[in-house]
């Protein structure tokens, strides 16, 4: 797991996107990533064409930083995702949704990933019965999660169930019942599944060196 060690809002703006760092706050008025719709950065209003290089940096960035993982996994999440059969890129995104912490977040069990790792590794959240404390688990279709029966009353989790109900945003390969706090993953996301805003072949083309 990557530890962020700077205002996380900073990132947001670095990527010109909304990464939903801070879970809640990134949907209300009080996001910096519409307050300041521009880099940090004392040269933040310099306009550049940015280079095909750059691009792709920047997507794969983007795509570390959403998920909240470090060079050396994502890097080797990639070797994974090339040799599996079909599109790279898809194989990519598949593996990123399938982690853990990802997929109860995407319930709506915790309001973002980084409380969703929390919440793993505190031991609140079951596969297949049995207690998981690896945020970086990969889950299969038809794998079982729950949140751990003590842990119903947690504050952090019922505050996030609320949110999810009146979004009613849930996902089309998970199955969830937010009234029992338990879910199912139906199966590994398609590309039209996926709710991602990354561009995945300019990372397969950074990885590759085109």
């Amino acid at each position: 797991m990557a530890r962020i060690s700077t205002a996380v809002c900073k990132l947001c703006r670095r990527e010109g996107m909304k990464l939903f760092l801070k879970g809640e706050r990134c949907n209300t008025k009080n996001c910096a990533a519409e307050k300041k719709a521009y880099p940090p950065g004392q040269h933040r209003m310099t306009r550049t064409k940015p280079s095909e290089y750059r691009l792709r940096l920047r997507e794969k960035q983007r795509a570390r930083r959403i998920y909240g993982i470090n060079e050396r996994q994502f890097r080797r999440y990639f070797e994974i995702a090339e040799t599996q059969s079909g599109s790279t890129g898809e194989n990519l995104l598949k593996i990123l949704e399938s982690r853990l912490d990802n997929v109860v977040f995407r319930m709506g069990f915790a309001p973002s990933r980084s409380t969703a790792r929390q919440l793993v590794r505190h031991g609140h959240i079951l596969v297949n019965g049995k207690k998981v404390n690896i945020p970086s688990s990969l889950v299969s279709g038809n794998a079982q999660i729950a949140v751990e029966d003590k842990s119903k009353s947690n504050a952090v989790i019922k505050e996030s169930v609320g949110k999810t109900k009146e979004r009613a945003n849930i996902q089309s390969w998970l199955e969830v019942n937010l009234d029992n706090l338990t879910g199912k993953v139906l199966h590994l996301p398609s590309k039209d599944e996926m709710a991602s805003p990354l561009q995945e072949q300019l990372i397969v083309e950074f990885y590759s060196g085109k």
